[in-house]
């Protein structure tokens, strides 16, 4: 079903000729009643009419506040939607039901999901969406911010099945904490679409819970504490190189020559000095290399 205009005119005007009505009704009513030598059953009977045209009147007023609709139904049957703010006359004796167009958020409960390489995390997400379309909204789902929250629980385990917690490899590749800003990318595309149904429009998506089970928590810190140490070394090592190639060049421009075992020490010192993750101990050799 698709959202379209429903009729509705100035409700001050039905008001005002409401009230006319009912004071009418009942100055016939008492007029009619004290006539004598007997009552004007013609006049009563006017009077009555104007009460049921006060009743009419006062049933098709409606107020519609910024921000919201007003879904009209005549008897099971679809009359369209009023999104003007303010006091309106629509068509008598239906129902107006209430739906409202602000933003919304959903903060989904922390959910405990398995990723693409099966190990067991904790992941939660928000999502900020709107009603689009009132007629679906209201006929085409059971309870559309139930539905919301359902779709959206649904989507996040299905997002999160798809992707690693994080990468230890040298290949690059698309993680759920390397890549946040993908991942809500895709998490709002596939919810949009399963939403469509509903006439909600979802304005953004973003994580924020996401963690390892706490059954291995523990032994994947030690992997990223392993895997950070392992990286450290080795830019430690790359730039102790540097350091010792530096100092050799130097010591060459400065015409000091150096044997090749006296070179392999000086090598050995300098990388150990430098890649130590102690301070060095200075020992001063008084003796010959050679002896």
């Amino acid at each position: 079903m698709k959202e379209y205009k429903a009729w509705h005119i100035n409700g001050y005007l039905a008001l005002l000729l409401s009230l006319v009505a009912i004071v009418g009704g009942v100055v016939l009513i008492a007029v009619g009643g004290s006539m004598e030598p007997e009552p004007s059953l013609a006049l009563i009977l006017a009077g009555i009419a104007l009460f049921v045209l006060f009743i009419v009147g006062v049933s098709s007023l409606t107020i519609v506040q910024p921000n919201q609709a007003k879904v009209v139904t005549f008897f099971g049957s679809y009359k369209g939607t009023i999104r003007d703010s303010g006091l309106w006359m629509v068509i008598p004796l239906s129902n107006k039901a209430r739906v409202s167009l602000k933003v919304r958020n959903f903060n989904s409960q922390t959910l405990k999901v398995n990723d693409e390489e099966g190990n067991p995390i904790e992941i939660g997400a928000v999502v900020v969406f709107k009603v689009l379309d009132t007629a679906k909204a209201s006929f085409d789902v059971d309870n559309y911010e139930r539905f919301v929250e359902i779709q959206s629980e649904t989507a996040i385990r299905h997002i999160a099945a798809k992707y690693p917690y994080d990468t230890f490899g040298d290949t690059p590749t698309s993680s759920l904490r390397g890549n946040a800003d993908e991942v809500a990318a895709e998490l709002q595309q596939e919810l949009q679409e399963r939403l469509v149904v509903a006439g909600v429009q979802v304005v953004e998506t973003r994580l924020t819970h996401l963690a390892y089970a706490q059954e291995i928590a523990s032994a994947m810190l030690q992997r990223q504490q392993a895997t950070a140490i392992v990286s450290a070394r080795q830019k430690i090592v790359e730039g102790a190189v540097g350091m010792v190639d530096a100092a050799l060049k130097q010591l060459e421009a400065n015409g000091i020559q150096l044997d090749d075992e006296r070179r392999a020490a000086m090598v050995n010192n300098l990388m150990v000095s430098i890649v130590s993750d102690r301070a060095a101990t200075p020992v001063i050799n008084t003796g010959s290399l050679y002896s």
